[in-house]
């Protein structure tokens, strides 16, 4: 359903795609997701791993409800709390070794920012899935 480029004359990127396709059709925007369990309160202060699972599950759980999958995502963006590369590097290895990695194959973009909504958040995903006909 979705065609991945990564054209010559640009680096070679190590796991997502420099350009992806969908063919026309419906598109599930879905919100920022959060490392909140089902109380809303924050999973793991100061621990990246932590929070990085909890928002894979977040992220499953919300593609799951949208009728899509990680393989359908066609664009991605990953906020990390951090300066360092170290810290962001981290964070998408453990992305790139989850069940949502799939979701990451297509655009996406890591940031290291300075801070996100909740007190102690230290990670946010925020996907667009193409929906199947």
């Amino acid at each position: 359903m979705l065609s991945r480029l990564n054209p010559a004359g640009v680096h070679e990127p190590p796991g997502y795609s420099h350009v992806t396709i969908s063919p026309a059709g419906r598109l599930a925007h879905l919100a920022g997701q959060c490392p909140l369990d089902v109380s809303g309160a924050v999973v793991g202060p100061d621990d990246y791993d932590a929070q990085t699972d909890q928002v894979i599950a977040n992220c499953l759980a919300v593609l799951a409800a949208a009728g899509t999958k990680p393989s359908d995502v066609v664009r991605s963006v990953i906020y990390v709390v951090s300066a360092e590369s170290a810290v962001l590097a981290g964070v998408w290895s453990r992305l790139m070794a989850s069940e949502l990695a799939p979701a990451f194959s297509t655009a996406s973009t890591l940031l290291g920012v300075t801070v996100l909504g909740f007190g102690g958040q230290l990670v946010e995903i925020d996907l667009t899935a193409a929906l199947p006909d």
